[in-house]
């Protein structure tokens, strides 16, 4: 009280003393306001500075807002008006309404298992800056929002932390249970709803339906570790199949939801503590079929683009349009740096990595697409199943050769002619020498706003790992990575493993790290289960990528950026520093349909119990988007596989909804790949 009452009073005093005081006090006294007026001046000058430097990030925010909101309300447009746009036809969009007619009725209950990404995340316990949201979505839905009002704080509530892969301290993001958890990414943009929504056609509920809600970022183990997600979807079909009449349940994953749920398949019936104890013959009795959509069995090459430099194509076109949105320091966006912060800490990423090393993928000379189509508008699709004779004439399918086939097998190139030299023409890559690189020369710590791996590298060695005429295989591109990101990957790499078994029956592969590889791992003893390989065909999706090294005079920078200035001839599988090959957008051919087509196909010693499997391929058509479309997500919406699906749920076998549908050269592919089964 004293202290406020003397500063009430000090105008009073000054005057006084002022009026008193002889010529030198009073010099004193305007020496002393002077002071005062300086360092009033100066914390002025800070303050404005400091609000002008709050300013700029807070007028970035709003810029990057307004064009998100834009993009998702051009999507939602796009989505909604696509119908009636092509031949003002509107095609029957719930096929269950003309199944119902028919008498179909659902019987087994259904279980869907969400991809990365497509679930919901809602926070429990945030940082002060999260106020106000507890219990609201971070992810997914109006999730988004968040990004708008606080980036920094939105992102700094997704990541994990960086040493156990788990929550970090005094944050508790969880996974939004039940089938609103996945229905829609964002608003307009439908996942799973459409699927919902036929199912509830022919009688599927709360009962007999159910959303395996997970956390996506966690290793799929760490999910049981904090959440007990897995003893949660045990309990739940073992629950569904007593309550409706001992039915089989039918699961249907969607893209890493298929890792995920071959997870489970040896997780259930491992012993405890590592897995669910079940038993043997766990799988067989509760179990009808897995209807996979868009499996992505062997990994994504995107995967490895999204952890050396936080892009894919779509990124990259973005960037070489307005550089100065992501890159400038002008703006200080830095938007690339914190997304390789914050997904460098989800394990999940690392699950997507390709599986099978150069046997699947194809080395620094071979790759199974060899002769591959590019000119995806000269190609002509024709269905054609196993039995047919002359699955390999040209009558099949119309060939268009390049003058330079594509070397698939180097899914990172860094320069263009690493990506079409012969191997004895360019250098020997050996990163043991640079590993053995001194690490006390590294950036500017300093100068780094969002830390990524990159800070703790020097200058020589990113120049090195980045020099023309280098190129990496699905086999030595571990290495690469191992070494740009040594901290995730070590972290990540506890829990997955992306190799070949030589002996199934070696005891260390009843570790959960080899459970999601389909290669280290064992389907369960269940003959009359069946397993479903769909997926879109007839899009370009990337498979490798040409790199090369970011401006170096750049501070806070991420050294490395796929070259959209490189590009091919006409109808060339390269644009814009991508390699193009079949897929549904994001998942190759390859990686969707190879374990479906040959490393399961009857019994195998992957498949010992020789469960039938089968390829139900869904051929792209006009439009690219909407009920007809093939892409990895819209797909979801598409309503040939919608009735596939619910043929199954209401008894169907693989064989009486026609076997296998293939439009692709999986087949050719697979043949190519020298792999004992």
């Amino acid at each position: 009280m004293a202290s406020n009452f003397l500063r009430l009073r000090k105008p009073y005093y000054v005057e006084s003393t002022i009026n008193c005081s002889s010529s030198s006090d009073q010099k004193l006294v305007n020496l002393s306001f002077g002071i005062n007026e300086t360092r009033n001046q100066t914390k002025k000058r800070q303050a404005k500075e400091h609000h002008g430097r709050r300013s700029c990030l807070d007028s970035c925010c709003w810029v990057t807002g307004y064009l998100c909101t834009t993009w998702w309300l051009l999507l939602f447009l796009y989505h909604c008006c696509l119908p009636f746009t092509v031949g003002h036809e509107v095609p029957e969009l719930m096929p269950a309404a003309r199944l119902k007619r028919e008498g179909l009725k659902g019987i087994h209950p259904v279980v869907l298992v969400p991809g990365i990404v497509t679930g919901g995340l809602e926070l429990w316990e945030g940082k002060p800056c999260a106020d106000g949201l507890f219990r609201k979505r971070l992810w997914g839905g109006g999730g988004f929002t968040q990004l708008l009002k606080r980036p920094l704080c939105w992102l700094e509530h997704l990541s994990l932390h960086n040493e156990t892969g788990l929550d970090p301290p005094g944050i508790r993001v969880r996974p939004v249970p039940g089938l609103f958890g996945a229905d829609y990414s964002a608003p307009g943009y439908f996942v799973w709803d459409v699927l919902v929504k036929n199912l509830a056609k022919i009688g599927y509920e709360g009962k007999n339906l159910h959303m395996a809600a997970y956390d996506w970022r966690l290793s799929f183990q760490n999910t049981e570790v904090r959440d007990r997600a897995l003893s949660k979807l045990k309990s739940k079909i073992e629950l569904m199949y007593r309550a409706n009449g001992n039915k089989k349940v039918v699961v249907v994953p969607h893209s890493m939801g298929v890792a995920y749920f071959l997870h489970f398949l040896k997780w259930v019936e491992t012993p405890p503590p590592m897995g669910g104890g079940g038993g043997p013959g766990w799988c067989a009795e509760h179990i009808k079929a897995i209807v996979n959509i868009g499996p992505s069995f062997l990994g994504v090459p995107k995967a490895v683009s999204n952890i050396l430099s936080a892009e894919g194509k779509d990124v990259a076109y973005f960037r070489a349009m307005a550089p100065g949105v992501l890159d400038s320091g002008t703006l200080g966006l830095r938007a690339l740096e914190h997304v390789m912060r914050v997904s460098r800490t989800w394990d999940s990423v690392v699950s997507l990595m390709p599986k099978g090393g150069e046997t699947i993928w194809g080395n620094m000379d071979w790759s199974p697409e060899d002769e591959h189509v590019c000119d995806f508008s000269k190609k002509r699709y024709f269905r054609f199943s196993p039995s047919d004779n002359n699955v390999n004439n040209s009558d099949a399918k119309q060939v268009f050769r390049v003058k330079d086939p594509v070397k698939y097998g180097r899914i990172i190139s860094f320069g263009k002619a690493a990506s079409v030299l012969h191997s004895s023409q360019l250098p020997t890559t050996v990163l043991k020498e640079i590993l053995h690189m001194s690490a006390s020369r590294n950036f500017n710590s300093s100068c780094w706003e969002a830390w990524t791996e990159y800070d703790e590298m020097s200058r020589e060695s990113i120049r090195k790992i980045g020099a023309a005429d280098k190129a990496y295989t699905a086999t030595t591109l571990f290495d690469l990575l191992r070494f740009v990101a040594p901290k995730m990957m070590n972290r990540a790499e506890a829990h997955f493993s992306h190799g070949i078994a030589d002996n199934l029956e070696d005891p260390k592969y009843n570790h959960y790290k080899y459970w999601s590889n389909p290669l280290e791992m064992k389907l369960p003893d269940a003959p009359n289960m069946e397993i479903y390989c769909s997926y879109g065909v007839g899009i370009p999706t990337e498979r490798s990528y040409v790199y090369k090294l970011s401006p170096s005079n750049k501070c806070k920078h991420i050294p490395y950026q796929i070259d959209t200035s490189v590009d091919g001839e006409d109808g060339s599988c390269l644009k814009s520093g991508v390699y193009f090959a079949d897929g549904d957008e994001s998942v190759p051919v390859l990686s969707a349909g190879f374990m479906c087509a040959k490393g399961w196909k009857g019994r195998t010693r992957f498949n010992p119990s020789g469960i039938n499997t089968y390829v139900r391929e869904y051929q792209s058509k006009p439009p690219t988007s909407g009920i007809k479309s093939t892409a990895h997500v819209d797909i979801m919406g598409n309503i040939a596989l919608i009735e596939d699906i619910l043929r199954v749920a209401a008894g169907a076998t693989g064989e009486e909804i026609g076997g296998d549908k293939i439009y692709s050269d999986i087949l050719r592919m697979s043949e190519r790949i020298n792999l004992r089964l």
